[in-house]
């Protein structure tokens, strides 16, 4: 049995490789190429790179160094222009619009189990395997996605939007184990990743400053910033730049109009090119208690109307209580009566039953009963 894994030249592909290799596998690894850093380095505006050496390049000399710990074949392909038709245009349209996008779904969907499915089967494999901490049980006629042992790390979330037939080649060697037992496997096996820092952020950026490369990609559009009954009290960069819910960086304060207060961004009006923001009760307004969400997909078993079911709203939020409506145009209507904060358009909510993650759909609209928030 041929098994492909995609090493990325962290410790959780790097353990995974391992376990496949000792659990009998013909096993390859390959390192996919997605983002050209070289060519972008000065369009990102990244001081930090005083080097010769580009983080991508450094992530495959230490895949390249760990396959050659293991003693397996790496192969080494590029996705650069599928990554910017389907990823990172993805990526930009939806800041466009004032939404804040999840582009590791995307990456997942397009990427990782579709161009490089494709490839690895041009290779014989029978399976890729990634190092994501989810699970799947292959039965006879279907496959079930299943969250993974480390709640804490547990990646099902990103895995919503892939088919049935990715899933049937997939494999998660380390969705049975925790972050712990997966360094402690690196350090007994003494791999070159064992101690290496766990990757942040979205992947084509990095560690650089979002602001700056957002600006190199789409232009500002400064506008003021407004409480909820219309009152400015500061002005904002550009929409693209904040997220509902958010505290931080929005720089209002010394107002003798306002207490001292925590600001938070309650909403945005495009029209207007308005930020709205709340202090204190406002922050009622960040509570909804159903939505609207395009572009289902349903891994194995399809959800039934008005069944009920736990849903996750955005990466490592809590299981909130659900039920949810077909509605045409492959959108549902999902109802949460306890309430959730900070509902956001252009992230996902990902339906689980019990510990089977049947997939997801893009949160489009969000409203409280039948106000519709400005999110």
């Amino acid at each position: 049995m041929k098994v492909i894994l995609g090493l990325s030249g962290g410790v959780d592909s790097s353990v995974a490789l391992k376990l496949l290799k000792d659990q009998g596998y013909d096993v390859e690894a390959m390192f996919m190429r997605n983002w050209d850093s070289a060519t972008n380095n000065d369009i990102l505006g990244n001081p930090d790179i005083n080097d010769d050496v580009c983080p991508q390049e450094k992530d495959f000399q230490d895949a390249k160094k760990v396959a050659d710990q293991i003693g397996v074949k790496l192969n080494r392909i590029d996705f650069i222009e599928e990554y910017w038709d389907t990823v990172f245009t993805y990526f930009l349209n939806e800041y466009k619009s004032g939404r804040t996008p999840n582009p590791d779904i995307m990456c997942n969907k397009y990427i990782k189990f579709n161009a490089f499915l494709k490839h690895a089967s041009t290779l014989g494999a029978d399976y890729i395997a990634m190092g994501h901490y989810a699970r799947v049980r292959h039965e006879k006629d279907k496959s079930y996605l299943l969250r993974g042992v480390d709640s804490n790390k547990d990646q099902s979330y990103f895995l919503c939007q892939i088919s049935q037939s990715q899933l049937r080649h997939a494999l998660f060697p380390v969705g049975d184990l925790t972050k712990q037992e997966v360094r402690k496997i690196a350090k007994d096996a003494n791999l070159w990743t064992a101690d290496k820092k766990d990757s942040t952020g979205i992947c084509f950026i990095g560690e650089r400053n979002f602001h700056q490369f957002l600006k190199n990609y789409l232009p500002s559009k400064p506008g003021e910033m407004v409480t909820l009954d219309g009152k400015v009290v500061g002005h904002h960069d550009g929409l693209m730049y904040y997220t509902i819910g958010q505290r931080k960086g929005l720089g209002i304060g010394g107002s003798h109009d306002f207490d001292n207060a925590a600001w938070f961004v309650c909403g945005k009006d495009l029209e207007k090119n308005q930020l709205i923001v709340g202090q204190g009760h406002d922050s009622e307004y960040l509570i909804s208690n159903r939505c609207i969400a395009t572009d289902c997909n349903w891994i194995c078993d399809i959800p039934e109307d008005g069944k009920a079911y736990t849903a996750k709203f955005r990466y490592r939020s809590l299981d909130n209580p659900i039920t949810l409506k077909k509605l045409d145009g492959n959108r549902i209507e999902v109802f949460y009566p306890e309430g959730v904060r900070a509902v956001t358009p252009g992230q996902a909510v990902v339906v689980y039953d019990g510990e089977v993650c049947l997939g997801g759909a893009i949160i489009d609209s969000v409203y409280m009963n039948q106000e519709r928030r400005k999110y």
